[in-house]
């Protein structure tokens, strides 16, 4: 093994030591109230859902440029340097999600964020990924 397999060897059990309590006690009455308070597993499985929508760059992207203005496939696939084809492919999976909606305008579909919520998902991501 190398120095730094070793050093990351090393670095798993410390972490493995540091997750795990030195004696097994069980807090009744915490969990009576996270037992309380759990949403429905449903919901759960569709929140996870939900932020499974937000882990792929492209779409984060497109939410960008949605939050600036209402845009079509064309000009959200030359803003982004992509081609209509994967910018629809993506808008679908958004849209799906009731991220974005769309509105039709003569020959064209124009885009834009579903409501604010969008915006404010967003924005709590970035304040997290920038805090120190």
């Amino acid at each position: 093994m190398t120095e730094k397999e070793i050093t990351e060897k090393e670095m798993t059990e410390n972490e493995k030591e540091q997750e795990c309590c030195e004696e097994y006690e069980v807090h009744e009455n915490l969990l009576e109230i996270v037992k309380r308070t759990m949403p429905e597993e449903e919901e759960l499985n569709d929140l996870a859902e939900l932020f499974k929508i937000f882990g792929d760059a492209t779409r984060i992207r497109i939410l960008f440029v949605l939050f600036e203005a209402e845009v079509c496939v064309c000009d959200l696939a030359e803003t982004l340097n992509m081609t209509q084809s994967a910018i629809s492919h993506q808008l679908r999976i958004l849209k799906q999600s009731r991220l974005v909606k769309s509105r039709r305008e003569g020959k064209s579909i124009f885009y834009s964020l579903a409501d604010e919520h969008v915006r404010t998902i967003v924005a709590q991501g970035q304040e997290h990924i920038e805090e120190d």
